[in-house]
C-alpha cells in the first residue's frame, strides 16, 4: 500500500494567489497552472491579458514538472543537441516542456505537485512561479 501526500484546491488556490500577485508587480498577466503529483491538473488561471496561446503551455510545464519530478529549465539545458536528453521535448506527444516555468512543489523533499507559469519571458515565468511555492511553503 502506498500513501501519497498530494495538493488539494486550497493549496491550489494559495499557489495561484501567490503567483497571481507576483504576476501583477512585474507587469505581466500570465496564464497559472497547478496540478497534483501526477501532473493532473487542479487549477488553472489565465489572468486578464494572459496569452490565450500560454493556457496550454502553462497546462503542461506544470504537468512536466510534477509528472518528470524535475524543473522545465532544467530539461532546457538537458535536451540542447548532443545532451543527454536531446529530443525529450518530443516525448509524451509533445507534451514535455522544455522551458522554463515549470516548478516542482516539494514538501519535505517530497514531490506533491506542480506549477506552471506563461506569458511572459521563461525567466519571468520562472519567478513567478518561484514566487507561488515560496508564498504557499511559508503558511505549512
Amino acid at each position: 500500500m502506498i500513501t501519497v501526500t498530494r495538493l488539494d484546491l486550497t493549496d491550489a488556490r494559495c499557489l495561484i494567489a501567490a503567483a497571481t500577485a507576483r504576476a501583477r508587480e512585474i507587469g505581466v498577466p500570465m496564464c497559472i497552472a497547478i496540478t497534483d503529483e501526477s501532473g493532473q491538473l487542479i487549477a488553472f488561471e489565465r489572468m486578464d491579458g494572459g496569452k490565450v496561446t500560454s493556457t496550454t503551455i502553462a497546462i503542461d510545464k506544470a504537468f512536466t514538472a510534477a509528472a518528470a519530478r524535475k524543473a522545465t529549465h532544467d530539461y532546457g539545458t538537458a535536451s540542447q543537441p548532443g545532451a543527454p536528453a536531446y529530443g525529450i521535448a518530443s516525448a509524451i506527444g509533445g507534451r514535455l516542456m522544455v522551458v522554463g516555468g515549470g516548478l516542482p512543489v516539494l514538501v519535505k523533499g517530497e514531490v506533491v505537485g506542480g506549477i506552471g507559469v506563461s506569458s511572459g519571458t521563461p525567466a519571468q515565468d520562472q519567478d513567478v512561479a518561484q514566487a507561488g511555492i515560496d508564498a504557499f511553503l511559508k503558511q505549512l
